[in-house]
């Protein structure tokens, strides 16, 4: 009897197991009505969370942010989710259509058996990675600064002032950084080599800015090159006004050491209206600019301004060496002592360096050097009238007025690298009638003493020791070239400096 009772209660608990299964597996197919539209909520919510946490990884790359792993696997598998989810709705009026009997039974159970699990299924995995997406960072800070190596020529002869310009980037006290000198002299180069070695130096920087602010000064030009590199590149973002894009520069920057370089400023920039943080020893970031007048440096208030020198006699010769090439220099033994005169004519300019021993790489005879040296002379060999004398017209074109720029042409009567009295320069000037603000010299002078220290700023003049001042023989050269072929019409000048 006891075994029959035992062989009884464990046949009663296998007939419940079995219903239980049983009536389980039917609530897959009866509840399939209610978990459909669930499933569609939660989809829609799934759906919103991965939207808004895409649109904040975005954001946070675009200013330069790293996402972190977890926050893209969790975009990864919401991807997964939505699209089998999709999949399982898309088929749900099919499914729908195989049941009868209140929904309760269906044509094929095994299929509506399948369906409804798979729809229960995806309905708690979406739950749960919906409650695993609450996080409260998406991103963090990129380790390393983020630079835009640009194309660069070696360097001769600026090994020094890359040094001294590095040193003051490396001086917390120092946020501006102004670099100034004649057009031609290699600022620009210099402020190259400045950004690609912050791509090969550790030195705690997020970001390294580049932009080309130019003689036509235009706010909305320099955001857009600025937004480039800082990830605003959408045209919905370059639509927007100027006083929106400043809001979002500096909402990049402000919480950030950065480094923004401007090359060839030609006025004062208004760093608020850009958006540009001014750095400072607080937040540590620096601006680095180029200029052709230390007047603009002072404007842009700059705390060290660093004069961009010509080149010393022995790297001019090195830097033209290497633009002609020893093939020519040695096609004839009498042209290394005729390279040598033109290097001296080009008074250690770059540009003109460049230009004419580019110009003069395939000229092997004597005779076209001796050409090349007269054209010089004279101020008419094509490659300077055509490619580095207005590169240097620029400066000479921003002077504040004709006064100014008359009295820069007077100089070119004195001969070459002549230290010309300051005082003696004024009486000149005064005597031709340049000075017209004075009646009397005791008054005059000092015009005269403030357009002499606008063109030193200028750097169309230069200091030739405490009372005296000289026209670089590539500026003079210039200068001979405007008074006597553009201002023609005038008939100011015969010059035969000497005579």
């Amino acid at each position: 009897m006891g075994n029959c009772c035992s062989i009884q209660i464990g046949f009663e608990n296998f007939l419940l197991r079995g219903w239980v299964c049983v009536v389980g597996h039917a609530n897959y197919v009866c509840k399939l009505k209610q978990t459909l539209p669930t499933l569609s909520a939660a989809l829609q919510e799934l759906r919103a969370q991965r939207n808004d946490m895409q649109r904040a990884v975005d954001v946070a790359e675009q200013r330069l942010l790293k996402p972190f792993e977890q926050v893209q696997l969790w975009l990864s598998k919401a991807e997964t989710m939505i699209t089998k989810a999709e999949k399982l709705i898309e088929d749900s009026p099919r499914q729908m259509n195989n049941l009868c009997l209140g929904s309760c039974a269906s044509k094929n159970f095994l299929s509506s058996y399948k369906f409804g699990k798979n729809v229960t299924k995806m309905l708690q995995e979406i739950n749960d990675h919906v409650s695993k997406g609450a996080f409260k960072k998406v991103a963090e800070s990129k380790p390393s600064a983020s630079v835009v190596v640009r194309p660069e020529e070696q360097p001769i002869g600026l090994e020094s002032t890359i040094e001294k310009v590095w040193s003051c980037i490396v001086d917390k006290d120092v946020g501006i950084i102004g670099l100034y000198g004649l057009g031609g002299v290699g600022k620009t180069t210099l402020l190259t080599q400045i950004n690609n070695k912050f791509s090969t130096t550790p030195d705690k920087f997020d970001v390294v800015i580049w932009a080309l602010v130019s003689k036509d000064y235009n706010v909305e030009k320099i955001q857009d090159k600025m937004g480039g590199n800082i990830g605003f590149r959408d045209t919905s973002w370059k639509s927007k006004s100027v006083d929106e894009k400043a809001v979002d520069i500096y909402g990049v920057l402000r919480n950030k050491r950065f480094v923004v370089l401007l090359d060839d400023l030609w006025e004062r920039v208004d760093l608020n209206k850009v958006g540009i943080p001014k750095p400072s020893q607080e937040n540590g970031s620096k601006l680095i600019f180029t200029a052709r007048s230390l007047e603009v440096c002072g404007e842009m208030e700059a705390r060290k301004r660093i004069k961009v020198e010509c080149l010393e006699p022995e790297k001019a010769w090195e830097l033209f060496q290497a633009k002609v090439g020893d093939e020519t220099l040695n096609s004839h033994p009498n042209i290394w002592k005729l390279a040598e005169q033109v290097v001296e004519r080009c008074g250690g300019l770059p540009l003109a360096l460049i230009t004419i021993g580019r110009a003069m790489a395939c000229k092997t005879t004597p005779m076209e050097w001796k050409y090349a040296i007269e054209m010089l002379k004279r101020s008419t060999l094509p490659k300077m009238k055509n490619e580095v004398f207005p590169l240097l017209k620029f400066s000479y074109d921003n002077l504040p007025n004709a006064t100014m720029k008359f009295c820069l042409l007077y100089c070119c009567l004195y001969r070459d690298d002549y230290r010309i009295p300051r005082k003696e320069l004024v009486e000149h000037w005064f005597c031709e009638g340049l000075l017209n603000e004075f009646d009397r010299f005791s008054e005059a002078q000092i015009q005269g003493d403030h357009i002499i220290n606008s063109l030193l700023n200028a750097c169309l003049l230069e200091r030739a020791g405490e009372d005296y001042v000289k026209m670089h023989d590539v500026i003079r050269e210039m200068a001979l070239w405007i008074a006597c072929e553009l201002e023609v019409k005038e008939n100011n000048f015969f010059v035969k400096a000497g005579a």
